[in-house]
């Protein structure tokens, strides 16, 4: 067994670091310039707290607060223990690759992040407020995901878990599988291309909301939107649709079950199973509807 080594918080650079324990709190604080591998992290908060220009290689983490204020961070092939919580939080410049993400509310307030060919099993919480995100071949579970970021983009993302990306902005999803309610809330200038997505009341309160060769099944989605455009789209198993969204341009390569007092633009289907018009809540004269 290799001896448990217990650090003085002081700054260790330009050094590479094997197979070695921490425990206790900050054991690399303000490190700089390290190449870190096979390492366990044990018990202590912020082990890696104001670091710069670190590569970790094939790490674990166990407990709270891993990376914190860091900038320039590479970690690839590595795990976060489900103790390991809010491990990712005010870090710009940072790449993950090939790792398995185990704890909640990772990825806060970060700049600038990287996430590929990973997986988030515990994603509760997870990616808010971040400015600068790009996810490729990731798959995560958990509610609210991606809440109040900026500037993502998005490639073959798999996700199970309630209110996904709630006041987002500018966001285009690419090859992906979203079960998720309330997905898509209060967010701006979002496109969707080529996905398939699940959930109750997708995409209600959003501006400028985007999808292309989509395949959709909601329960009272694609409501309160201003500008929803939908370019040879699916709707499955959908219903209440459009109540109150304004300058829709939907066209639709399926049947609709049901359409709910759509608030204007033009909608293009190949049927429509039930109109649901009420006078007083609905001008249909602002609608177009074709199918």
């Amino acid at each position: 067994m290799m001896e448990q080594k217990r650090y003085n918080p002081v700054s260790r650079r330009d050094e590479e670091i094997r197979e070695e324990k921490f425990t206790g709190e900050r054991p690399l604080y303000r490190g700089k310039d390290l190449k870190i591998y096979d390492c366990i992290f044990f018990d202590g908060e912020s082990p890696l707290k104001e670091s710069s220009d670190i590569e970790l290689f094939g790490c674990e983490f166990q407990w709270k607060y891993p990376i914190w204020y860091s900038k320039n961070i590479k970690l690839k092939n590595s795990s976060f223990q489900e103790t390991a919580r809010s491990g990712i939080w005010y870090t710009e410049d940072m790449e993950v690759s090939e790792c398995l993400l185990g704890a909640p509310k990772t990825f806060r307030r970060c700049k600038n992040l990287i996430v590929k060919n990973s997986s988030m099993l515990n994603a509760q919480e997870t990616l808010w407020m971040c400015d600068g995100v790009e996810l490729s071949n990731v798959s995560a579970r958990g509610d609210y995901f991606g809440m109040n970021s900026q500037n993502i983009k998005v490639d073959h993302l798999e996700l199970l878990g309630n209110y996904a990306f709630d006041g987002a902005k500018n966001v285009e999803v690419r090859n992906s599988r979203l079960l998720s309610k309330d997905c898509f809330w209060n967010c701006e200038n979002v496109t969707v291309y080529d996905s398939y997505i699940i959930g109750e009341y997708l995409g209600w309160n959003t501006k400028n909301l985007t999808f292309v060769n989509c395949t959709i099944e909601s329960d009272q989605g694609l409501c309160y939107i201003q500008d929803l455009t939908m370019k040879n789209c699916k709707l499955i198993n959908t219903n209440l649709a459009f109540e109150y969204s304004e300058n829709i341009e939907a066209d639709i390569i399926s049947d609709v079950d049901s359409v709910l007092n759509p608030g204007s633009g033009e909608i293009r289907t190949k049927k429509i199973d039930e109109l649901i018009i009420e006078p007083d809540n609905c001008d249909i004269n602002r609608t177009k509807i074709r199918g």
